[in-house]
């Protein structure tokens, strides 16, 4: 019996098609790697971060390449699903997650892929799952690299309902679940390099937490103990410098505060803070001990959020 004939193939010039095939095994490996920086390309970076991570119910208008309609990014959508288009007479805007159900290790490329989605998407039209793939564009191909975003930090989820929408009981139990996991947080250092966001969770401690934008973490790092070394690390009377984040490749400081002072009582502070941060960050003199332990310290005690 005759053999029969392989159908052919368009092989890259100079390959067979094994190595063909473990060039595409290989593509597609590297395509799925963890991204160290996944919004690195974008002047927002440090607002993705601080949405992703430390803001419970904000949104923001983004300018995407190639779609017509109203699109915000947003911290969370109900059901903790990836993207969503509403129907054209509730205005037909499209929303897109950065706290999802399902995701992978690498946030830039869901949003990506969710971005991407939203172009195709129908009204009405739910994305349950962003998981990229390594099929969808680059982040920074879509989105202007330049632009910083305008974030809108809400007390509840109302935002969740668009206007004139019929409020079913079923809608009202959603709604009331979702407002009683939100914790007071508000945007502050507007001056400030990097995004800062206050949080008061209701217990004996209030937080700025601020996604700090500086890409040399040694030198971020050897500049928080330099400060810390010198007792000044701090925002004030009745506060308390608890620590550090590492997060998306970025590094973001911790303070503790007195809950009952307002949120915005504390811009010189932080003014003074990144003054004293800067003036440090490109110092390469070796450090002192009382320096050197609170750089172990930070080291010991640092989270790292994904």
């Amino acid at each position: 019996m005759a053999k029969k004939k392989k159908n052919k193939e368009e092989l890259p010039e100079g390959m067979s098609r094994r190595q063909a095939k473990l060039a595409a095994r290989a593509a597609e490996r590297a395509a799925l790697e963890k991204d160290p920086r996944p919004y690195g390309d974008l002047a927002a970076e440090t607002q993705f971060i601080a949405m992703q991570e430390f803001v419970p119910s904000a949104t923001a208008k983004l300018s995407v390449k190639g779609i017509d309609r109203d699109v915000y990014v947003c911290t969370i959508l109900p059901g903790a699903s990836a993207a969503m288009v509403r129907d054209v007479e509730a205005g037909g805007a499209a929303y897109v997650a950065l706290q999802v159900r399902t995701h992978t290790h690498n946030p830039g490329r869901d949003l990506a892929y969710a971005l991407n989605w939203v172009k195709n998407a129908e009204d009405g039209a739910t994305l349950d799952s962003t998981a990229a793939d390594g099929a969808q564009p680059d982040l920074k191909d879509i989105l202007d690299k330049s632009a910083v975003l305008e974030i809108t930090d809400h007390r509840d989820f109302a935002w969740w309902i668009p206007e004139g929408t019929q409020i079913t009981p079923e809608i009202a139990q959603t709604l009331n679940q979702a407002n009683e996991t939100v914790i007071e947080s508000h945007q502050v250092g507007a001056d400030i390099d990097g995004t800062l966001f206050w949080a008061n969770s209701g217990g004996d401690k209030a937080h700025i937490r601020w996604v700090f934008p500086i890409e040399n973490e040694t030198g971020v790092l050897n500049a928080i103990a330099r400060v810390a070394a010198r007792g000044e690390m701090n925002l004030g009377e009745g506060t308390k410098f608890a620590g550090v984040f590492r997060t998306h490749g970025l590094i973001a400081p911790v303070f503790d505060l007195q809950p009952e002072v307002a949120y915005d009582s504390y811009e010189s502070e932080l003014a003074r803070v990144e003054k004293a941060l800067k003036a440090e960050i490109d110092n390469d003199a070796q450090l002192n001990p009382e320096e050197r332990k609170q750089l172990e310290n930070l080291k010991s005690r640092q989270v790292t959020l994904r």
